[in-house]
């Protein structure tokens, strides 16, 4: 049984999330390296380690500037725009704290609700995807049109001085789609978030075969950090991904608030005997997409995943996991059960593995002894994270906007 994990109350100094930076770079160039094959890579001129509080992954005080400053003021990943093409569609989420109606317009646009009957506050749809005609609350059965107007009220009488005008579902800031997905916010944004240079993964050229929804008990954030670097495959998966790829060797990219880590599969190494016309990274890599804050797209051989992580409490993370396969590999149609094989193996190996060592981190929190976690230039992606994280959580103090 899980023990419960205490600390003393935390009363959040903003004044130390600045983070240290510590930069040591030394440039290859073709002049000073030329060996056919390099073996050193230029080192990234941002490189460098980043130091970040510890507190950030179980206080309670840092936890609610996360809500006031990124769940309700970032643009979120609401779902996949394929999943709602015609007017009426619908996808009804939980986003942070708030059930959203998320709602395909007959002008082709998308409009976001709150999901909740303004009359005694009641859910209008159950968590999931469909289409309809109008909303009606099965309380009472006050009914809502696909733009969010009052259209009907039974016994409307009994209402003197209603006025249905003033009481339609109140739009969310805004809901816009971007390669494929569909994107809410909550409040006026503080940035543009992932959108500034979102990569185009996960189009309509996936389909989605299963869905996981599970909880663990470690912060939203340690479990993502868990894919955002290479440099523990080798100690932690030695039995499921080290046999296969490579321990600390990775390609990592960051662009805009979002990073992408590309993981190589040993079978890479065949292209060194193919004439360099013919190269081709498909089922020689994996890449793995971190789009600021919570979301992660990993595309592998037979199949991708999309990870949204959802904060619980300082504590505790809920999952939402949905395995895609694209509808045609190599020229030949979709394998959907090479797809599912593949995608448990990675869910119940390498995953599982990660998952372990998130809350064994949470519940080492409670020690005290790390007042702070250290990430080198192996994890760079991480520090790039917690940059924009500490960015967002320091605007609205700066009275920005």
């Amino acid at each position: 049984m899980d023990q419960p994990v205490t600390h003393k109350p935390v009363t959040w100094d903003t004044s130390r999330m600045d983070v240290k930076r510590v930069v040591d770079v030394i440039r290859v160039t073709p002049e000073t390296n030329t060996s056919r094959t390099p073996v050193d890579k230029a080192p990234d001129p941002q490189l460098g380690h980043d130091v970040i509080p510890a507190e950030r992954y179980y206080s309670e005080a840092f936890m609610k500037l996360e809500w006031e400053r990124i769940w309700t003021k970032v643009w979120l990943l609401g779902g996949r725009a394929d999943d709602i093409p015609n007017p009426g569609d619908y996808i009804c989420t939980e986003i942070g704290k708030e059930s959203v109606l998320i709602v395909r317009q007959a002008d082709g646009s998308l409009r976001c609700f709150p999901n909740v009957c303004l009359h005694r506050g009641n859910r209008l749809r159950p968590e999931g995807i469909g289409n309809a005609q109008m909303f009606r609350c099965m309380y009472h059965h006050w009914t809502y049109g696909l733009d969010g107007a009052l259209r009907h009220v039974p016994g409307e009488d009994g209402f003197p001085g209603l006025d249905k005008e003033t009481h339609g579902l109140v739009p969310v800031a805004a809901a816009q789609e971007r390669n494929g997905i569909v994107f809410v916010t909550q409040d006026e944004p503080l940035s543009d978030g992932p959108l500034g240079d979102l990569p185009e993964v996960l189009t309509d050229d996936y389909v989605l075969f299963n869905k996981i929804e599970f909880d663990d008990k470690a912060n939203w954030k340690v479990l993502g950090e868990t894919s955002m670097e290479g440099y523990h495959i080798k100690a932690l998966h030695n039995q499921s991904f080290f046999p296969f790829g490579y321990d600390n060797l990775n390609v990592v990219e960051l662009h805009g608030r979002n990073s992408r880590i590309v993981f190589p599969f040993r079978r890479i190494e065949k292209l060194r005997t193919m004439p360099r016309e013919e190269w081709s990274t498909q089922g020689r890599i994996t890449d793995v997409h971190q789009l600021f804050p919570n979301t992660h797209v990993s595309v592998l051989s037979s199949h991708a995943i999309l990870i949204i992580l959802e904060p619980v409490s300082p504590s505790e993370t809920h999952w939402v996991v949905y395995q895609l396969a694209p509808r045609i590999k190599n020229g030949k149609p979709l394998d959907i059960e090479q797809a599912r094989k593949d995608a448990n193996f990675v869910q119940e190996s390498g995953i599982l593995e990660d998952r372990h060592a998130a809350r064994e981190i949470q519940s080492g929190l409670a020690s005290g002894a790390n007042t702070h976690f250290t990430f080198g230039h192996y994890e760079q992606a991480i520090g790039h994270f917690h940059r924009h994280l500490t960015e967002h959580v320091e605007m609205l103090k700066a009275g920005r906007r």
